[in-house]
């Protein structure tokens, strides 16, 4: 059953996976519409997306602080 993400109300929108695999080999998409991969396995591209998303905050963190120095 498909549910709100926290903060979110109204309708619940089309969502589709992140991961896909192509040629036996696994790859992740991002909002940005960009395609990550080839990865060995589907749990290589989740350990990969983790790293990303990880990035992606500490960079949007970095931003924040030049701002609000």
């Amino acid at each position: 059953m498909e549910m709100n993400r926290q903060l979110e109300s109204g309708g619940i929108p089309f969502r589709t996976g992140r991961f896909f695999c192509v040629d036996n080999v696994w790859y992740f998409a991002c909002r940005e519409g960009l395609d990550h991969g080839p990865y060995v396995s589907k749990d290589e591209a989740e350990a990969a997306l983790i790293d990303f998303l990880g990035n992606l905050e500490s960079i949007n963190n970095s931003a924040a602080s030049a701002v609000a120095s």
